[in-house]
């Protein structure tokens, strides 16, 4: 089968041309080719003939691939064949957003020998479709996997000075991609979602221990080759040890912010040097969001960011907000508010609500008590299994071990157990009856405080449950790389996170730093003078 052309000349002179779909069959009686035409799709300068043939294409090559049609023609060579899609989709958000157009007003006035724009897009469209260290991403993606117009001329070093614009331009970008997103989704900014997260770095000593000159060889050698940059020494120690939610409290990290609207749209993000509490963030997030035109405002915040410098912060100038407020022995909440007794309303399966006004007047403060009765069961179901471990494990106690051993130590320091122990006269360790009675009392409980009369308490409780947002938000980013730990390649400038099997750090000129002990690249250095640091063993 093949596309014919036939043509005819009208009387005032014009050609109109047709197309049919035709087909060469061999008759034998008469032994030649006859043509038999199978359809036909009309002029061929109609507009719908073009989307017709379109999709009469999409259909041929969904069941025979590119290189499956030139095979078996000896005279054909197949040059080239990628994916698109992905990159065509990205390409047209991209200029829908147009943040070319601002990326060119913004580098207006200084020379870059390369595209800016073009450096900027590659490391993007990877970021979304294979995530991957920006060395990876110049060798390997760029060269290989995908076209994109313009990345011929691009060098690895262009992709880290591009980072440098990015952070240079951080505030003016951030601030236009979220106008042009609301703009274009019409975006609910009535309530913003904050939260924290950290990330480690899988190296021995903090940036204060570096600069005090407790550092090793290979460490010394990448600092002093940072601090020739005219960009490192500006940028503020970062990586502190600290508070780690994921548990690698042994390890220097940052501490990561996010703002994100009701639909989980990020607003702005911030990075705080690692040994920041989450409490002491929250002034500098409300400051900076000043000007967002973020209309009725509403703040959601976890127990995590609230302390009353914090609430009183939030509602200056007449600011609203939501927070889950900290249950602790003696407050006001553990003796007051969770204590008040009432009916509760029933919201939805897993949720009911009951309001909760202490004081009046200035001193008025509204409380909501959710209770989830799902979560209560699951709660003491996992407290069973506790307190049972625990009774073995002080059995075997009394009867291997002493008063001031490794194991005694370790349970009272015990995040799991310590909770539901007490200690004799005699410096015996039991299960306290008392402490777990405490514990029933909370049992799929959560208090959330508000000063926003207008919102209900339905309003207030699963307005606060939709902080799961920010966590979807940091899913999701952790979501395409395997790890967000230290495979990172970073400057005291700005950090680039990379897959797991990337273990190097790299300088700004895209050249992986040498082993501690000056050892030579690994693989021969097949990616130029490609060293690795460290030993984690790619």
């Amino acid at each position: 089968m093949f596309l014919r052309t036939t043509s005819r000349k009208n009387v005032d002179g014009a050609t109109i041309t047709y197309l049919q779909l035709a087909e060469s069959t061999w008759n034998k009686r008469t032994k030649r080719s006859e043509m038999k035409i199978i359809h036909n799709f009309g002029r061929a300068d109609s507009p719908k003939l073009a989307e017709t043939l379109r999709r009469l294409t999409q259909s041929i090559i969904r069941r025979c691939s590119p290189e499956e049609l030139v095979e078996d023609k000896t005279d054909w060579r197949l040059i080239d064949a990628w994916p698109y899609g992905d990159m065509y989709v990205l390409e047209a958000l991209w200029k829908r957003l147009e943040l070319d157009k601002l990326i060119a007003r913004l580098s207006e006035g200084r020379k870059y020998e390369f595209s800016l724009e073009r450096a900027l897009f590659a490391m993007i469209t990877n970021r979304c479709i294979a995530p991957c260290s920006k060395l990876y991403c110049h060798e390997q993606w760029l060269r290989k996997d995908v076209w994109m117009e313009g990345s011929e001329e691009l060098e690895v070093q262009h992709l880290y000075r591009a980072m440098d614009f990015l952070i240079e331009h951080k505030e003016e970008i951030e601030k236009s991609l979220f106008f042009q997103l609301g703009d274009l989704l019409n975006l609910d900014v009535e309530i913003v979602f904050y939260d924290t997260t950290s990330l480690h770095f899988e190296i021995d000593h903090e940036d204060a221990e570096i600069e005090s000159g407790n550092r090793g060889e290979g460490e010394a050698e990448i600092e002093d080759l940072l601090e020739e940059t005219e960009l490192g020494s500006e940028s503020p120690p970062l990586r502190k040890r600290g508070y780690a939610k994921n548990k690698r409290s042994d390890l220097p990290q940052i501490v990561i912010g996010l703002a994100v609207t009701r639909d989980g749209f990020p607003i702005k993000h911030w990075i705080f040097p690692g040994n920041t509490v989450d409490v002491t963030t929250v002034e500098q997030v409300k400051e900076d969001l000043k000007g967002w035109r973020l209309t009725r405002c509403v703040f959601v915040a976890d127990a995590g960011m609230v302390s009353q410098e914090n609430l009183r912060v939030l509602g200056m100038g007449g600011g609203k907000y939501i927070a889950c407020m900290p249950v602790k022995r003696s407050s006001e909440i553990s003796k007051e508010v969770l204590e008040r007794k009432g009916r509760y309303q029933y919201v939805v399966e897993n949720l009911r609500v009951k309001e909760v006004i202490v004081d009046e007047g200035e001193r008025r403060r509204r409380y909501v008590v959710c209770h989830n009765p799902l979560e209560q069961e699951r709660q003491r179901k996992h407290r069973e299994q506790v307190v049972l471990e625990l009774e073995a494990e002080l059995s075997s106690l009394e009867v291997s071990e002493g008063d001031h051993s490794r194991r005694v130590c370790k349970l009272l320091s015990s995040r799991r157990y310590s909770r539901y122990i007490r200690k004799t006269k005699t410096g015996k360790l039991r299960i306290s009856k008392a402490k777990i009675r405490e514990y029933e009392k909370l049992d799929g409980k959560f208090v959330v405080h508000s000063n926003d009369d207008s919102l209900s308490a339905q309003d207030l409780a699963l307005g606060y449950k939709q902080l799961m947002r920010v966590e979807e938000c940091w899913r999701t980013l952790k979501s395409g790389l395997q790890t967000l730990s230290a495979n990172v390649h970073e400057t005291l400038r700005y950090t680039v996170i990379t897959e797991q099997g990337m273990n190097g750090i790299e300088d700004e000129e895209g050249q992986d730093v040498p082993h501690h002990d000056g050892s030579p690249p690994a693989n021969g250095g097949r990616h130029g003078r490609s060293w690795r640091w460290g030993n984690h063993g790619a």
